[in-house]
């Protein structure tokens, strides 16, 4: 989607100009910007949210993903933790990986026992 052509490009917008493009009443918007970490428009100097095109682009996905694809804001948000970190799978300290192999092939050998 994305800023639409029925307003004039520009670099900013505000509250109300995107509740419009995007359909969505602006207390909806500002909910989000309290859930969502990764949806922080900036702030002018009269202290008024703005927001750039990203920021749009931003909350017609998050509109997309929970209205139309049925996620939670409790799931998007995992959702969004783990698309913005790929790849960064939690490191485990090799010592406690040892020692849970060494626990789990102990509890193998309780239960080989068991069943033979």
């Amino acid at each position: 989607m994305g800023v639409g052509s029925k307003h004039e490009e520009k670099a900013f917008y505000k509250i109300g100009e995107v509740a419009d493009l995007t359909n969505l009443p602006a207390y909806v918007l500002r909910f989000w910007e309290s859930e969502f970490i990764f949806l922080k428009p900036k702030k002018s100097q009269g202290k008024h949210r703005v927001y750039s095109k990203a920021d749009i682009d931003t909350v017609f996905e998050i509109k997309r993903m929970l209205y139309d694809e049925g996620y939670t804001i409790a799931g998007l948000k995992r959702y969004w933790y783990r698309k913005k970190r790929p790849g960064k799978a939690v490191q485990v300290p090799k010592d406690r990986v040892e020692k849970a192999k060494a626990e789990l092939q102990g509890i193998l050998k309780i239960l080989d026992r068991e069943t033979t």
